[in-house]
């Protein structure tokens, strides 16, 4: 099984970037999928998930800024960031509590570098 995400960079503060994190490998089923952050010297945080049903939970520091979406058809979380703020800059993971071929569970992706400039 693989989590690939894409879509971070360096973007000025204010600005919008969307991530994307698709999962592979005889997967066959996907429940909960999230997207979580880790800032250096900080610990891995919560920023948001989605059940396969569509029920959304966000951390209070991005609510109203960021939106998570997933195309269960395409095994596919997405991270839609509005009104970037510098201190939103962090590695961003996504996860995905699935069922495959090979494994049952969590499983975290490679991470993308999101990098808000003032």
């Amino acid at each position: 099984v693989q989590l690939q995400a894409s879509g971070g960079g360096l973007v000025q503060a204010g600005g919008s970037l969307r991530l994307s994190c698709a999962a592979s490998g005889n997967i066959f089923s996907i429940d909960d999928m999230g997207w979580y952050r880790q800032a250096p010297g900080k610990q891995r945080e919560l920023v948001a998930t989605i059940s396969s049903s569509g029920s959304t939970n966000y951390a209070g520091a991005v609510k109203g800024r960021f939106t998570i979406s997933r195309d269960n058809d395409k095994n596919t979380v997405y991270l839609q960031m509005n009104s970037l703020k510098p201190e939103d800059t962090a590695v961003y993971y996504c996860n995905a509590n699935l069922i495959s071929g090979y494994s049952v569970g969590y499983h975290w992706g490679q991470g993308t570098l999101v990098t808000v400039s003032s």
